[in-house]
């Protein structure tokens, strides 16, 4: 028999801004104390007000708090939270942060660490569904970045246009348009410094640029046994600087053959990663074909 799962009663909010005040207010809506942190440039935001008890992390940058796994656990245990909620960004996908958390007896509201290895990183993540035989935008990694010439030289295998990608990033972040070799060196340097301040991490990949296709997302939801349903599809390509502005669903352009396909593609690679919660697969569109993307 399963052992009955203890509810919640104190969650931190690892983050901040406006995730961090829905998060409140979700939980504050089914009677959960709600417990906020904060930089020393946050320390009058709106998330901080609105909790039931806020912690200082370090200073204004990410690296002195946001991001800072020993900071946000010494919150965990002055405040007894029994929960953590990672919003997104941030530590929202690091393998790492999950199991200190889980190590000190608290909850992680979020998939296991062993899908975000696997999922969180997108290289990874292209290389477990490629085995899968999902299709993929060709792309290819850098063995080393620091090298010049085997930077282009990547980057003519992979052909232009291409886009340099943060292996562990979203949201727009650690990402450059490159359209020819004399643009790909410096590309790659300024992702990769935008990828460390955002996420922690510098990796970066390259990924061949597919021109005008739509930015199509499919829902999923598993539980802790293993089953996973999808939601349908959400169309985004309605983006400025690589950020949606609008979502809309249903995709005027996926058919019922196709909605099916990258239905069944979703819950296969969620389920191949054992994969937990809610979560979302996003694919690239073209002339009636889809890619995964990440």
């Amino acid at each position: 028999m399963t052992a009955a799962v203890k509810p919640i009663r104190k969650i931190l909010i690892a983050n901040r801004g406006e995730i961090a005040l829905r998060v409140i207010r979700a939980a504050h809506e089914m009677g959960i104390r709600t417990v906020a942190v904060y930089s020393d440039a946050d320390r009058t935001a709106l998330h901080v007000r609105g909790a039931y008890e806020a912690y200082r992390l370090g200073g204004p940058e990410p690296a002195e708090s946001y991001l800072d796994i020993e900071k946000i656990l010494d919150a965990c245990k002055a405040s007894g939270a029994d929960a953590v909620h990672p919003g997104y960004g941030f530590l929202a996908e690091n393998a790492a942060f999950v199991e200190a958390i889980q190590a000190e007896g608290i909850r992680f509201v979020g998939p296991p660490a062993a899908a975000m290895q696997a999922m969180g990183d997108k290289v990874s993540a292209r290389a477990t569904v490629m085995g899968g035989g999902v299709p993929v935008v060709p792309g290819a990694t850098l063995e080393d970045a620091s090298n010049p010439a085997l930077v282009v030289a990547t980057a003519k295998e992979v052909g232009f246009p291409l886009l340099v990608k943060a292996a562990f990033g979203g949201g727009g972040k650690g990402m450059r348009m490159v359209y020819g070799p004399d643009e790909v060196v410096e590309a790659v340097k300024r992702a990769s410094s935008e990828a460390v301040t955002a996420f922690g991490d510098g990796t970066v990949y390259l990924e061949r640029f597919i021109e005008k296709p739509r930015h199509v997302e499919i829902q999923v939801l598993f539980d802790h046994h293993g089953t996973g349903v999808h939601y349908g599809e959400r169309e985004c390509s309605i983006q400025r600087r690589h950020q949606k502005l609008i979502e809309e669903s249903p995709s005027v352009v996926v058919t019922p053959e196709i909605r099916a396909r990258m239905g069944a593609v979703a819950v296969q690679a969620g389920a191949a990663v054992g994969y937990q919660n809610a979560g979302t697969v996003e694919f690239l569109w073209s002339k009636g074909e889809f890619y995964f993307l990440e």
